[in-house]
């Protein structure tokens, strides 16, 4: 485990352990009024482990935690399925993907193909979330994305520093929260690497936003979700936001805009793909 997975992981079980409540694991308030967020020696007690390794393991020491015991911490704090799933991964217990060859620049002709025959928006991402390929419905909807340069052509960089693009998002805010808790629950195991660490470092100094929602570690696995967009030619469009992972090119996700029925989103997308 590298260094900077174990301040990672030491700083992850921290946060989580200062947002407890307390009375709802049956202890009562620290002093006079303090009711959230419990003291290392509970959590060590509640795990089954010793004060001081539990210590070691929130100071990002040199340790190696078994599974069962990240486990028994996931139960303490009532992990979410995607927090655990990052907890074992900054201890090594998750599948760990390529650290450096994250950036993909063009999708496989084939996946470009499977893109262009559909007639509602969609595009390929890579593991660092740079878009490797898109449709003409995607090229509508987002009409800079072939202007911007490959360098910044990444679904984060974008939302967070493009003001065309926030402009067309009415709930920005809670977009770009998912966004980030997404992209962190994905990128758990390439913590650490030179590429993630200097795209973190990039977003952060470019936007403000971007590095509070990073440092608040939130973490949250993909969900299909409606997406609303104020197109400025085409007006309102709604859509449902599907996530495909292509069995033979299982580094890329393939994202897509399906236009949800009752809306008048189908009946413009002839008028967005002419855009």
């Amino acid at each position: 485990m590298s260094d900077e997975r174990r301040r990672e992981l030491g700083q992850f079980l921290r946060d989580r352990r200062g947002s407890l409540v307390r009375a709802e694991l049956g202890l009562g308030p620290i002093g006079r009024s303090r009711t959230v967020g419990l003291r290392r020696e509970e959590v060590a007690s509640f795990a089954a482990v010793s004060v001081t390794w539990y210590t070691w393991l929130e100071q990002g020491r040199e340790i190696n935690a078994s599974r069962q015991v990240l486990d028994a911490i996931a139960r303490v704090f009532s992990l979410t399925a995607a927090e655990k799933s990052y907890l074992l991964a900054m201890g090594g217990y998750a599948p760990m993907p390529a650290t450096e060859a994250a950036t993909i620049e063009q999708a496989p002709a084939h996946l470009q193909r499977l893109l262009d025959a559909l007639d509602f928006p969609a595009f390929a991402v890579a593991p660092d979330w740079g878009i490797a390929g898109w449709n003409r419905a995607y090229a509508g909807l987002y009409s800079r994305i072939s202007a911007v340069d490959p360098a910044d052509r990444n679904l984060l960089w974008l939302i967070f520093t493009d003001p065309h693009l926030r402009e067309m998002l009415p709930d920005w805010k809670e977009t770009s929260r998912h966004f980030v808790a997404e992209f962190r629950a994905e990128a758990g195991a390439r913590i650490g690497s030179a590429a993630h660490s200097a795209l973190i470092e990039r977003l952060s100094s470019a936007s403000p936003e971007f590095a509070q929602l990073w440092a608040d570690r939130g973490v949250e696995r993909f969900a299909s979700r409606q997406r609303v967009f104020l197109h400025p030619v085409v007006g309102e469009l709604v859509f449902e936001q599907h996530r495909l992972v292509p069995s033979d090119a299982p580094e890329l996700h393939l994202v897509m805009y399906a236009p949800v029925s009752g809306t008048p989103t189908g009946g413009r997308m002839p008028a967005l793909r002419a855009s």
